[in-house]
């Protein structure tokens, strides 16, 4: 293995050097597009990075950043672009492979608009790695692996923090329609909180009325005595809801930021659930470079997974210095 590595690192670190010059930011797609590596296209390899990921969305930024590094560490071309919509997002995909990318790491949060794309590169021999969502459908779809969490398995592990705080009523706050990540996530909760759960709708493209829906359903229902957010940025509207009602409601999330560690540490959030969104970025574009350069195919087979783990007060001052640089 260290002999292997010192290859890769040995070929990628000459192939740098022989390039020796940038190359331009030209990437496309809907909404915040267009990422190139640092370093230039050292590799000689295009990857395209093309996600779900709605304008604003913090948690996506941290995804990005994994991507960039890994762009920089192996010289890729990276081109990122993303569209919350399923049938624009698998346009974006159509577009990557008819501009000739070498590979693809692409977030499922829909998998069924994004089948004949995914199988389209496939068989056009662009090499697919999904991440994030769609843990139950890559390999059907001809990808190498998947980079993420068993999200069923991890709405499991907060509904038990959930039932070990002793609450009986907690509502679920789904923050995209159609998500079947998020849907599993709630699913996955409610399967082992020993109360009462149900979902409730929101919209992360807007936070404030997101409170505002929060905040009616805690005044229309004095019984609610916790909420499970799946998104950072909704945890910091769920936290706000509680605090303007006046009502003491427990708030555990999905997904962590620097505001969402902080908030642990301050007692405002019982726990968070991080699935570590840099390391998906990262391992989706150097896993499809290692298939490029060697052939390599990382997974075994399975799912490589990044989460999730459970952030409480006890270890959550150890994650915040990575979490305020943007990489946790």
């Amino acid at each position: 293995m260290v002999i292997r590595r010192a290859l890769v690192v040995g070929l990628a670190v000459g192939a740098l050097a022989l390039a020796g010059c940038s190359n331009d930011d030209s990437g496309g797609g809907g909404g915040d597009s267009g990422s190139g590596s640092g370093s230039g296209a050292g590799s000689g390899f295009r990857v395209d990075v093309i996600t779900h990921a709605s304008p604003g969305d913090s948690f996506w930024d941290v995804v990005k950043a994994g991507a960039e590094q890994a762009a920089e560490d192996t010289g890729v071309d990276m081109h990122y672009s993303n569209d919350p919509d399923p049938g624009a997002q698998s346009t974006l995909i159509d577009n990557a492979v008819a501009a000739d990318t070498d590979g693809l790491v692409i977030s499922m949060a829909n998998p069924p608009a994004l089948e004949d794309s995914i199988k389209a590169a496939v068989e056009a021999g662009v090499p697919v790695i999904t991440i994030n969502s769609g843990i139950d459908d890559w390999e059907a779809f001809g990808a190498i692996t998947h980079v993420g969490q068993s999200e069923k398995l991890a709405g499991q592990a907060a509904g038990e923090q959930l039932a070990n705080a002793g609450l009986s009523h907690v509502i679920c706050v789904i923050q995209e329609a159609g998500n079947v990540a998020l849907e599993d996530r709630c699913a996955g909760a409610k399967s082992t909180f020993t109360g009462d759960m149900e979902n409730l709708q929101a919209d992360n493209t807007d936070l404030q009325k997101s409170q505002s829906t929060i905040e009616a359903k805690l005044q229309q229902d004095e019984s609610i005595d916790g909420i499970l957010t799946l998104g950072g940025d909704m945890e910091g509207a769920a936290v706000a809801a509680v605090d303007t009602v006046g009502r003491d409601v427990t708030v555990g999330t999905f997904d962590l930021n620097a505001t969402v560690a902080q908030d642990v540490l301050d007692g405002k959030v019982l726990f968070a659930v991080d699935q570590q969104p840099y390391v998906q970025g990262y391992l989706g574009v150097t896993g499809i470079y290692l298939k490029l350069l060697n052939g390599n195919d990382i997974g075994g087979g399975q799912p490589v997974y990044s989460g999730p783990a459970i952030i409480t007060k006890d270890n959550a001052q150890a994650v915040l210095e990575f979490a305020n640089q943007g990489t946790r």
